[in-house]
């Protein structure tokens, strides 16, 4: 699909939250930095947060293939946090797990980010389809201050993305049909599993790596959110 026809088409921007709109990996080692500081522990806290993130991620996805009651956002994050601080040899308690954990709720933007989503929005409805709680997304408001037309958390699809049922739930509940809604990520899990269920999908590319073989390709590929605001805006 040309740009041109993504325009003429597409009525909502959908953005993956944690890592496309803000930016969790810096946002978290700068607080992950004096806290691994203060526990004695030399290693390097980017590599850190990349492990806690991977073991977040692994959890997640294990948690949506089981088809059990969905686990929150929060439970898996405080499970991969315990799980990476035992295998670094880090002393913990409860408290120092649940206060990384938090953090997530008050990450920042990109510095492009806000910019390009107040040209979107000129065009498009912009709406979030996050893995993170309800309550967690409701936080982080005060701290993105993006105004979003709508925030959808998967707990409404009792699974993680990429599983099917939350792309769906979301297009069931914008009154949509799938390919009227271009979905936004900075993963390609997410583009992918947006793609599969038939939605357009836009790939911001910060890191310039390979989005890989699949059939799922994405429609747009672009380094930044400005990229896109200037491709389809």
């Amino acid at each position: 699909m040309s740009y041109e026809s993504i325009k003429n088409h597409v009525k909502v921007c959908m953005f993956d939250q944690y890592g496309t709109v803000v930016d969790m990996q810096g946002g978290l080692t700068a607080i992950a930095t004096p806290f691994l500081k203060e526990k004695g522990w030399n290693g390097d806290p980017n590599s850190f947060v990349t492990w806690w993130r991977r073991t977040h991620f692994e959890n997640s996805m294990i948690d949506a293939l089981l088809h059990r009651e969905h686990t929150p956002y929060r439970e898996i994050g405080h499970r991969a946090v315990a799980h990476v601080m035992d295998r670094a040899g880090i002393k913990y308690t409860k408290e120092d797990v649940s206060y990384l954990v938090s953090e997530i709720e008050k990450l920042k933007p990109f510095p492009e980010v806000p910019p390009a989503l107040d040209r979107l929005r000129t065009k498009y409805r912009l709406v979030v389809l996050s893995n993170g709680d309800p309550d967690m997304l409701e936080t982080a408001k005060q701290y993105h201050k993006v105004a979003f037309d709508r925030v959808i958390s998967v707990a409404e699809a009792n699974s993680f993305k990429p599983h099917v049922a939350t792309y769906t739930k979301a297009v069931e509940l914008l009154g949509l049909k799938p390919d009227q809604i271009l979905f936004v990520a900075n993963h390609a899990f997410d583009c992918i599993g947006a793609k599969s269920a038939g939605m357009k999908t836009a790939f911001i590319d910060r890191r310039s790596r390979p989005f890989g073989e699949t059939p799922h390709q994405p429609d747009i590929l672009v380094p930044t959110m400005k990229d896109l605001a200037d491709a389809i805006a």
